[in-house]
């Protein structure tokens, strides 16, 4: 545990959040999920413009579902850094941090004197981690970052969808977002590691562009090896079969019969002969080679019984498969409440929210989830005041515009009068 209670691997480390929407705050919230104290920076006016992201139902607000999914267990601040008093007060509170997370477009923090090569010298043992769209070298190193054109030209989106002939598709999920933000974490957590070996911070850079294609890995080795530019395959796999989902009588289920033991059990569940004794099938490159010789005996057959039935018979022979969820049905799925994914925090407007729970699982310092999404300029004043303000300063600068603060009591009185969640 470190001096301000938290707990985690990364406990007692404080990382200061200059980022909005999603790869960022996805990096910030795994830092603090891990224990590290995170102080979200927002702009002033408006803040994250995820704040404003809500969903059709969802009352119109500026603490969005989508907001609080991605800030919690975060602290904020509303600061206007266009201004001396918003940058001084930057300049103290990185003067205390061990990390600074951003997302800005491309020399956007340069303008405002807070670009690596600036903070560097002033603060030599900062990790200053930037992730954007495309990485800060290179011929598109100006551009923004957006999931859906970093899915496009990673080569995700044409290793996704039904196949040669239907229109390009994107994996559901924000998925480059999301993927930079973990891997920038995990930059981070190296960059700590080899600051306690030599005491000396980095910069730590990823983007959206590079954790599409880091998605490649089996379509890239194909194509490494062979020139082929592999397509979409609907579920199936690229290198094994049968592995991908299957219609049944009602429905569909995931088998991953690729390997040629659980290709043995496979054919013992669904007891045709030509599946045994077809030389055609007998090892995974014949099956891939006639892959749809393969479908033509393997999609009549599962279509014969309903899903749980073979769900079943399959998971007591041994073979890998599972159906297909809706969100919601994984979210009350009871594995995933096993595994502690889904939390629940209490928040002033909103009452009691759920939320994802942190993934990895520590034997010694577990992570936590406290604390949910800030509201904007919650936390404006606590901060300040541990950057050394005193109380009069902290009111006039918020007074002069510098600073937003929140009014807590207020917020949560407008959270009762609407009931909460």
């Amino acid at each position: 545990m470190s001096a301000d209670g938290s707990h985690g691997p990364l406990a007692g480390v404080k990382v200061i959040e200059l980022a909005h929407v999603m790869a960022g705050p996805t990096c910030g919230r795994m830092l603090a999920d891990m224990g590290a104290e995170v102080v979200k920076v927002e702009r002033l006016p408006g803040g994250d413009d995820t704040r404003r992201d809500v969903v059709p139902g969802e009352p119109d607000s500026e603490d969005s579902f989508a907001f609080m999914m991605m800030n919690r267990n975060k602290r904020g601040i509303a600061l206007d850094l266009k201004t001396e008093g918003g940058r001084e007060t930057l300049h103290r509170m990185l003067a205390g941090a061990d990390v600074m997370v951003e997302n800005y477009r491309h020399d956007t923090l340069k303008k405002l004197g807070f670009d690596y090569e600036t903070l560097r010298r002033r603060y030599p043992r900062l990790i200053y981690c930037a992730v954007s769209g495309f990485g800060r070298t290179g011929p598109y190193a100006s551009r923004g970052g957006f999931d859906l054109i970093a899915q496009g030209m990673s080569g995700l989106m044409s290793i996704t969808g039904e196949g040669e002939g239907r229109p390009p598709v994107k994996v559901g999920p924000p998925i480059t977002d999301i993927a930079a933000g973990i891997l920038a974490a995990m930059g981070v957590c190296a960059a700590l590691h080899e600051r306690g070996r030599t005491g000396r911070g980095q910069l730590v850079e990823t983007s959206l562009f590079e954790a599409g294609i880091v998605f490649t890995y089996w379509h890239a080795a194909i194509c490494f090896a062979t020139g082929d530019n592999p397509g979409a395959l609907g579920s199936a796999h690229p290198l094994s079969a049968p592995y991908q989902a299957y219609e049944t009588a009602d429905g569909w289920i995931n088998i991953g019969g690729a390997s040629q033991a659980n290709w043995q059990r496979l054919v013992a569940v669904l007891g045709d002969a030509r599946l045994r004794d077809d030389p055609r099938f007998a090892s995974n490159v014949g099956r891939m080679a006639n892959k749809a010789a393969l479908d033509e005996i393997l999609v009549p057959l599962l279509r014969g019984r309903p899903s749980a039935a073979w769900l079943a018979a399959l998971e007591e022979a041994g073979v890998p498969a599972g159906p297909i969820l809706s969100v919601a049905e994984m979210l009350r799925d009871p594995q995933t409440l096993a595994r502690d994914m889904v939390r629940r925090v209490d928040h002033p407007l909103h009452g009691a929210v759920d939320t994802i729970g942190f993934p990895v699982k520590f034997s010694e310092t577990p992570a936590a989830i406290e604390r949910a999404a800030p509201l904007y300029g919650e936390h404006t004043r606590e901060v300040l005041a541990a950057c050394g303000y005193t109380a009069k300063q902290i009111e006039a600068m918020i007074a002069a515009g510098h600073a937003a603060a929140s009014e807590p009591d207020a917020a949560q009185a407008r959270g009762k009068a609407a009931g909460g969640r």
